[in-house]
This record gives structure tokens, C-alpha cells and sequence, in this order.
């Protein structure tokens, strides 16, 4: 990893780099060197030590970017979702979604749906829908699309 961030300074790949001393650099100095490596090992042994499916060392690399891919989408949209709350649509509904993507993650995330699948009638805390309320919601929506177009 220190080897990586010293050949991105020195090809100028990074315009400006904040240090945890608070500065701004043109390049990281050595000590800012470590320090990513400092945390990318951290990163690691949280990966290894957290989940049980990451044997190797280079698997638990791989889930990082993987985590970090996730809790991005989880956070998009979910911004999503806290913008179009306002606007005609599903605001809530994309809110969730993105609860939901983030929960595996983030432990505030998983309080927060948890918190919202209790408010929701007919949704138990765990999430699981049962097979009959799916099959009115799916009736419900057929007969609301069968009724519009008869309508026309």
C-alpha cells in the first residue's frame, strides 16, 4: 500500500494530500506513508477477524473494496431516497432501500430500518414478508392496472 501511494505521488496522480497532522502537501511525506499502511493492516485484521469467509489475506483485501463498494451504493441511495421525499414517488420506500443495502455495514443503518419495520403495519421487525400479504399486495396492484386500463 505504501508503495502504491508513493507511485501515485510521484506520476502526480494526487493534486493535493491532507495529512493527519492537519496539513496540506503537495506529496506524502514518509510518516503519511505509514500511516496508510497502518490503516490498510487494520483494515485487514477487522476483515479477517469479522467475517468468517475470508481466508486469506487476499480475499480480506478483496472484501474491503467490496464493503466499501457497498456502503456506497447504501449511501447513494439512500440520499436518493431523502431527496425524493419531498417530490411525487416513492421517497420512503428508496429510503429503505438504501437502509437495507446499508445494514450489513452499518450498525445505525440496521437500527434505523429496524426502527421503521416496527412502525410499518403488517411487516414483522425481521423483515420477512409473509407469502400472503405479497399475494393482496400483488392482486391489489393487478386489479388498481386491470381497472386504469379499462378505464381508457
Amino acid at each position: 500500500m505504501v508503495a502504491l501511494a508513493a507511485a501515485a505521488a510521484e506520476a502526480g496522480e494526487l493534486v493535493s494530500w491532507y495529512n493527519k497532522d492537519g496539513k496540506w502537501r503537495k506529496t506524502p511525506t514518509e510518516q503519511d506513508l505509514e500511516y496508510i499502511d497502518d490503516l490498510h493492516e487494520a483494515a485487514v485484521l477487522a476483515e479477517l477477524t469479522t467475517d468468517g469467509h475470508n481466508e486469506s489475506i487476499e480475499a480480506a483485501q478483496a472484501h474491503i473494496f467490496v464493503r466499501m463498494a457497498r456502503m456506497t451504493l447504501g449511501f447513494v441511495v439512500l440520499l436518493i431516497g431523502i431527496v425524493a421525499i419531498p417530490l411525487p414517488g416513492p421517497g420512503w420506500l428508496i429510503v429503505a432501500a438504501g437502509l437495507t443495502i446499508l445494514a450489513k455495514d452499518v450498525a445505525w443503518a440496521d437500527r434505523a430500518l429496524r426502527y421503521i419495520r416496527r412502525k410499518v403495519p403488517g411487516v414483522p421487525e425481521d423483515g420477512k414478508i409473509p407469502p400472503s400479504t405479497m399475494l393482496l399486495g400483488a392482486a391489489a396492484t393487478a386489479a388498481a392496472i386491470g381497472l386504469s386500463i379499462w378505464l381508457l
